[in-house]
């Protein structure tokens, strides 16, 4: 029923019988009398379990609607023509089209300093005044050379911290070496910041050089003063007080807005959306907590459990809905990358939603102190001890990097086409894999997928978001609109 990779397109015209044959697919129950069904192109169907059996018995009537939708989306081919299994290859090659690319998103991280004591931090953050873990311009300046050794036509540029904007002097130096080095490629740059340190100077050099802004807000005054501490418990005041001298020096979409959920934000995501719809954002991420840094000391207090969080995103999720249904335009992101695998047959740029893994293929990361990571949370966990992800460092060549650490190996590990579990699972388009997640939390870059929190939470998002394609049509538009 389910052709493994070793099969060729070839092989598959063997399983011709009475009059069409049977393209690759995979199929997964979506309640107790469907079944998500979906192939190689990343097309999906519902299927009642009697349609299904029709299908791969070939009882499927010839020139039945039926028979030519599942025709038309490539489950089924006839005559000996190879016609389908070429478009069925073609459309394969679409969604891995951002493998050439390369590397797009290059991160420096330009200091540990910060004047903030999250609870959940995921770097191990230092106090403001020890300026040892502040990146040198020299580091600075290896990690452009590597950056712009990446192929790809566009590159994004972000700093992070610790908070940033303590180290602004060297943001100002990357920036415009970059602008210097540039010839004819799109270049973005963005600064990760909780906003305590904004002044008009920093803003200005940032409407000089069209620069944006990505800051943390956790939902009310008290939820986010309470996940995100400072002295005067003035957080919230600070975030909120700089987007809007960003929006107003820069334009609305200037800053964006990131939400880290903990036990405390599962008990409110109405309040939470609330006041982003209060301050303007027409979008937000309702995120899960990540096991690194001071997040892995403070777990018991501020963790839970995956099936907790579920809930939570899909109470949320419905609140989201229920407000555009009242002309409130807000929709949540990790949502449209689901929709955006689910629905078209394009990839997304999403780390955790590819195979294989975008570790290093999608992302390096520059650390202050000249060590060069897979992803950020790679970074995060050596913050811990743990080195697993560091591919070397800035005084590396390119191709060391890459060729001589174990990035190639942990590539190829993160291939779900190979990987058990989720070879035959019929969400494989639209899944990815989390390497840095499944080491931390299971001791293996693949993870065991039984046992995966990883797995288990974008399983049942995904076959939430199924489900009310097919069952609620005025969620079914809304959610389809926002990709």
């Amino acid at each position: 029923m389910t052709p493994g990779l070793h099969k060729t397109f070839r092989e598959l015209e063997r399983y011709q019988v009475d009059g069409y044959r049977l393209l690759p697919m995979r199929f997964l129950s979506l309640d107790s009398t469907r079944y998500v069904v979906t192939n190689l192109a990343g097309n999906h169907r519902v299927m009642k379990r009697e349609e299904l059996d029709d299908l791969v018995n070939h009882r499927i009537p010839q020139h039945s609607v039926f028979y030519d939708d599942l025709k038309a989306d490539h489950f089924l081919a006839d005559g000996d023509s190879t016609v389908y299994t070429d478009l069925l290859a073609a459309k394969y090659r679409t969604r891995q089209a951002r493998l050439p690319e390369f590397t797009a998103l290059h991160l420096f991280v330009v200091t540990l300093r910060c004047d903030h004591s999250c609870q959940y931090c995921q770097v191990s953050r230092v106090s403001e005044d020890r300026s040892a873990y502040d990146m040198t311009s020299e580091t600075a300046d290896r990690a452009i050379d590597l950056m712009f050794q990446s192929p790809s036509p566009c590159l994004k540029v972000e700093f992070q911290g610790g908070e940033p904007l303590l180290n602004f002097g060297l943001i100002q130096h990357v920036v415009k070496k970059v602008r210097r080095r540039n010839a004819g490629r799109e270049i973005q740059f963005v600064i990760t910041s909780n906003l305590s340190q904004l002044t008009d100077e920093i803003l200005d050099f940032c409407a000089e050089h069209q620069i944006y802004f990505s800051t943390s807000l956790d939902g009310p005054a008290l939820l986010h003063n309470k996940n995100r501490p400072r002295p005067n418990h003035d957080s919230h005041a600070h975030v909120v007080d700089g987007i809007h001298r960003i929006r107003n020096r820069l334009g609305i979409d200037a800053v964006s807005a990131l939400m880290t959920s903990t036990a405390e934000s599962l008990k409110q995501p109405e309040a939470i959306i609330d006041e982003y719809v209060r301050l303007g954002f027409k979008s937000i991420f309702l995120r899960y907590i990540s096991p690194y840094g001071f997040a892995a000391k403070t777990s018991a207090r501020i963790g839970y459990e995956t099936e907790q969080f579920i809930e939570f995103f899909k109470r949320g999720l419905q609140y989201i809905i229920d407000l555009n249904v009242t002309g409130v335009q807000i929709h949540e992101v990790y949502t449209r990358l689901l929709l955006q695998r689910i629905l078209t047959p394009y990839a997304t740029n999403y780390v955790d939603l590819q195979s294989p893994s975008g570790i290093g293929i999608t992302v390096l990361v520059y650390n202050y102190d000249g060590d060069v990571y897979a992803s950020d949370e790679g970074r995060m966990l050596a913050e811990m001890g743990d080195k697993t992800f560091r591919l070397g460092t800035v005084r590396d060549s390119h191709r060391d990097l890459f060729l001589n650490s174990n990035t190639l190996e942990m590539i190829f590990e993160t291939m779900l086409e190979g990987l058990p579990g989720c070879c035959d699972c019929a969400l494989l388009p639209f899944c990815g894999s989390d390497p840095v997640f499944h080491h931390r939390t299971q001791g293996d870059v693949a993870g065991h997928r039984p046992t995966s929190a990883f797995c288990k939470r974008n399983m049942e998002l995904m076959r939430h978001l199924i489900r009310t394609l097919e069952d609620d049509p005025q969620a079914a538009a809304i959610l389809r609109s926002w990709i």
